[in-house]
């Protein structure tokens, strides 16, 4: 249920609102928009009726939301949410790119691969210092001291940066040294997890699990918003199917999905999403074209010596030479990249 209030209602009509419905039980979160704001009822609505807000003074309608998630959908927001991370604008007219390696090796390898994403045009640099492996004998990461390397390197060259965060205790060791946290697709459905980062001050990305459903992403990010955090961005990363030619199969057609029902940015991972560098680029040219509001794609130095995912990583030259590709599609559909 959403409470719409009058553009001209005033802050103490607003505030006896949210009394009234911390009064009956139930939680509020305010929407802020150019002209009115929206006052969401969270919790057990079933047993309230519309009428005992109407009736409020400043109040302009009340609407019941009848789809299972709230607080992400377009009823609730019918405008875009965009946020700032460093200088760079999620969820705008730009595309913002993401990049860098899939684990944060050393120091050097780190920053060598961070001037690269920086040369490229790209805007935010990726790392994972936990990484949740498949195989408990494969590399797991260099723990805390890899979110150090990424915040020096962050300082030094000026990039905002992003990596995994797994468990609910980690999220303020986490929210220290990196400036987008995110979620991967094993975790999607941890909810301790996600109700740690819907209290943190951090903006989050949410990756779809390896076998979600829209809907179960949708209710996911469900959690982090009702926890207080809206900044919140939604990563198609490609679901298992019974295809083996590729590393999961991209469902390219969740990008229009989601954009009509949410007002999250949505992101697509091409790496994640083929398993293959050579699937990358045109993954990616179809992103752009389909309407993503960004990208994330994995780019390594040397990505034959990777410890983690070097099969599906660019070379910094094939990273470059992909971005001014990416740009002239961009164009086609009136966005851009920078």
């Amino acid at each position: 249920m959403v409470v719409v209030m009058q553009p001209q209602a005033t802050e103490e009509q607003k505030e006896h609102v949210r009394e009234t419905i911390h009064a009956l039980d139930c939680k509020s979160r305010d929407i802020q928009g150019d002209a009115i704001t929206i006052i969401c009822v969270i919790g057990n609505t079933l047993a309230l009726t519309p009428q005992q807000f109407e009736i409020l003074p400043g109040v302009d309608q009340v609407q019941r939301i009848q789809k299972p998630f709230k607080l992400v959908s377009r009823e609730v927001q019918p405008h875009k949410t965009s946020f700032k991370v460093g200088d760079v604008t999620i969820g705008g007219n730009e595309i913002t790119i993401i990049s860098g390696p899939c684990s944060v090796e050393s120091r050097e390898q780190f920053r060598t691969a961070a001037l690269a994403v920086k040369a490229s045009g790209a805007r935010i640099v990726r790392g994972g210092a936990f990484k949740p492996r498949t195989s408990p004998y494969s590399f797991q990461g260099l723990g805390e001291e890899g979110l150090k390397i990424m915040a020096e390197i962050s300082e030094e060259i000026g990039l905002p940066t992003i990596s995994e965060v797994m468990e609910p205790e980690m999220v303020p060791m986490v929210s220290e040294y990196i400036d987008i946290l995110q979620i991967g697709a094993r975790n999607m459905q941890n909810y301790p997890l996600l109700n740690a980062i819907g209290h943190s001050h951090r903006p989050a990305m949410l990756k779809r699990g390896l076998s979600a459903t829209i809907e179960e992403m949708l209710l996911a990010a469900e959690y982090i918003l009702a926890g207080g955090n809206h900044n919140v961005i939604l990563c198609e990363r490609g679901i298992r199917t019974f295809e083996t030619w590729t590393r999961n199969t991209l469902d390219i057609s969740a990008v229009p999905v989601l954009q009509k029902v949410t007002h999250l940015p949505v992101f697509i991972d091409p790496s994640h999403g083929t398993g293959y560098a050579d699937y990358v680029a045109p993954v990616s040219r179809a992103a752009v074209a389909v309407g993503a509001d960004g990208l994330m794609i994995e780019m390594h130095p040397t990505p034959e010596r990777a410890l983690s995912d070097g099969e599906q990583s660019l070379t910094p030259e094939a990273l470059s030479a992909l971005i001014p590709e990416l740009r002239r599609v961009a164009q086609a559909v009136n966005r851009v990249i920078v």
